[in-house]
């Protein structure tokens, strides 16, 4: 039998609009410092994605959004009704601002399919309403696949995770980190288990203080001691979300998760891919096609700015790694729970409607 219910917190949200502007949480300064940024014009919305002041593919789809209003306002005050070629320009920018996440892709066409139905009038006022929909929607979908994702736990049981999932990588509550918020406030999990995530840390600095936030009992650990960590059978369940998932149900998501997969397996521990189905790319067909973003090799030699590798050696840095559907045992969406992941059941999801 469970344990008595704890209060779900929801505390955490790192994406706002106020003022006219867009306000970031600056997740490059946590935990030690809680810096807002606000916003006012596209290309430094898309150099914030770049520069990962917010990341997550959910979070970065939405920033985007606003971003997409902050152009549309911009370019209308600009040129009036001829705003549309510079318009698309700045879309075209944020799109390109990180090539994994598929999230990105979905939220600019999106937009710029709402903007080629409005008369110049209605564009700034359309295109915010339709970003906070969004905005909205992630959020509600995230609640659901808590709800869905905490069904499958039976507990009480331990939980690792890897990278983050949560209010700070999504509109609010999580993917991942949704489902484990949930089923901590069910009473079936014990205790939850957080990879530091080599290079950024986001493991440590960002999920790490989420969960403390919401006082959610969370023990970090070395990367490279999640093997063993389920071999002395202290965890029952990976719970990790996703970047991109393919047509066939392979995920990319940040690198080192495909590590924790493959021992999951060897392990019997269960693996769990919480996204919402807007990271589901039916034009991808399988994992071998996703674009695998890399990043400077100093972020694998320096931290916190003070290098800790030999002049002269070189690093490689890839940001995110692919996960065979074989090695996953269910991807929890807004739409339904796919068991077996493959190119039939991830149609299938996607041809459902939402609750």
């Amino acid at each position: 039998m469970n344990a008595a219910p704890h209060p779900i917190l929801d505390s955490i949200r790192a994406i706002a609009w106020s003022e006219g502007s867009l306000k970031l949480l600056d997740q490059r300064k946590l935990p030690d410092e809680v810096v807002w940024l606000s916003f006012d014009r596209c290309d430094a919305v898309a150099e914030a994605i770049r520069d990962m002041v917010v990341r997550g593919a959910p979070a970065i789809g939405i920033t985007a959004a606003y971003g997409a209003v902050l152009a549309a306002r911009d370019r209308i005050r600009a040129s009036g009704k001829d705003w549309h070629r510079g318009f698309a320009d700045d879309l075209d920018q944020l799109a390109a601002a990180r090539p994994t996440a598929v999230n990105l892709g979905w939220a600019v066409a999106r937009l710029r399919a709402r903007a080629a139905k409005l008369a110049t009038s209605e564009v700034e006022e359309a295109l915010f309403a339709e970003a906070q929909a969004m905005h909205d929607e992630d959020i509600t979908a995230n609640r659901r696949m808590g709800e869905l994702g905490a069904g499958l736990i039976q507990g009480p049981c331990g939980v690792l995770t890897h990278c983050n999932t949560g209010s700070l990588a999504t509109g609010g509550f999580g993917t991942a980190l949704g489902v484990i918020r949930t089923a901590y406030g069910q009473g079936c999990l014990s205790q939850v288990y957080a990879d530091e995530t080599r290079p950024w840390l986001q493991g440590a600095r960002l999920t790490a203080w989420e969960l403390v936030q919401d006082s959610i009992p969370v023990t970090l650990i070395c990367d490279g001691a999640a093997a063993w960590l389920m071999r002395t059978g202290k965890v029952q369940w990976v719970v990790v979300g996703a970047d991109r998932i393919a047509a066939n149900g392979d995920a990319a998501n940040k690198i080192g998760t495909y590590n924790l997969a493959i021992a999951a397996r060897y392990h019997g521990v269960r693996f769990m891919v919480a996204a919402p189905t807007s990271t589901i790319d039916p034009a991808t067909p399988d994992g071998g096609s996703i674009p695998l973003e890399e990043r400077a090799g100093e972020e694998v030699t320096r931290l916190g700015g003070r290098s800790f590798a030999p002049e002269g050696v070189q690093a490689w840095n890839p940001v995110f790694d692919v996960t065979p559907a074989g090695l996953i045992d269910v991807i929890v969406t807004e739409r339904g729970v796919v068991t077996a992941p493959s190119h039939k059941t991830i149609q299938a999801v996607l041809q459902s409607q939402s609750p």
